[in-house]
């Protein structure tokens, strides 16, 4: 049985260019990445690194130049299982206003099972479900404009919860959002993640999420130039500097202390982390 819900392989695209047949410069570079079923993954890199396009070839919006890619098995090149494949992989887009089409909240996270076929009764099972599984229940009868940014991304990750798809693709879903938004849509992505076993592909600039993943890949200029869990990455600082990222403001308190002679047990990339490492090392030095 194959373990792996998006196979990437040796992956190079090129947009086309404003003359007939001609081809931008790659914007992906030779990717070669398998994304695990039940993975929570996080993408990072800068804006121009490949993140979004990666996103487009991950269910099937664009295909490859050269190489291939895989959804359980399917290729995306081949345009017969286009529609099996995209009911598989959701994205949720950045700015959830251009993902919201209807007027009131139950009927917007109803309109992909419906374009799908989903038989009524069951229609009204999964836009129950789905709301109740972000935490936006009680506001199935608003209208999404009234909503904060925070509640509008809960509400277009219900909709892709309620097409049932086996992995869900974010690209920057928290870039437009308050610190209070960016909580609530990373508690709702963790809470799919790890209690109904679905995919997940992040992609982002906050080192703060990234840090909550199982596997973080790092992009820059089109290519993958490393990935590990959460810790081996974020301890490779030189690698990251150069392509303009940074760590965690936890992991460089912790970096402050260690210079001044204290070092902390395990890790710090999070607060939580933090508090705890320190709480260890004052019990362990009274």
């Amino acid at each position: 049985m194959n373990e792996n819900m998006i196979e990437l392989k040796d992956v190079w695209f090129s947009y086309a260019g404003d003359d007939e047949g001609q081809k931008l410069p790659p914007v992906i570079k030779g990717v070669t990445l398998d994304i695990k079923k039940g993975e929570f993954l996080a993408i990072l890199g800068h804006n121009g690194s490949g993140k979004s396009t990666l996103t487009r070839l991950c269910n099937a919006m664009s295909v490859p130049d050269k190489g291939k890619v895989f959804v359980e098995g399917m290729d995306t090149a081949d345009e017969t299982l286009e529609y099996e494949i995209r009911s598989k992989v959701g994205v949720v887009m950045q700015n959830p206003d251009n993902q919201i089409v209807a007027t009131i909240v139950e009927e917007d996270v109803a309109f992909g099972p419906e374009n799908l076929g989903v038989a009524p009764q069951e229609i009204r099972a999964r836009v129950d479900d789905a709301l109740k599984r972000v935490g936006m229940y009680e506001y199935r009868g608003h209208e999404p404009h009234k909503l904060s940014g925070g509640q509008k991304q809960r509400v277009a990750i219900a909709g892709v919860v309620a097409m049932r798809t086996d992995c869900i693709i974010l690209d920057e879903p928290t870039a437009m959002l308050d610190p209070i938004g960016r909580q609530e849509v990373m508690h709702t992505i963790l809470e799919l993640n790890q209690k109904l076993g679905i995919t997940v592909v992040l992609i982002t600039h906050y080192m703060n999420e990234a840090v909550l993943a199982d596997r973080v890949a790092v992009m820059d200029n089109g290519s993958i130039i490393l990935t590990g869990t959460p810790q081996e990455v974020f301890q490779k600082d030189d690698i990251l500097r150069s392509v303009g990222l940074d760590t965690t403001q936890s992991a460089k308190l912790a970096a402050k202390l260690a210079a001044k002679g204290i070092r902390l047990p395990g890790s710090a990339l999070t607060p939580a982390d933090f508090i705890a490492a320190f709480k260890n090392y004052s019990g362990d030095h009274q």
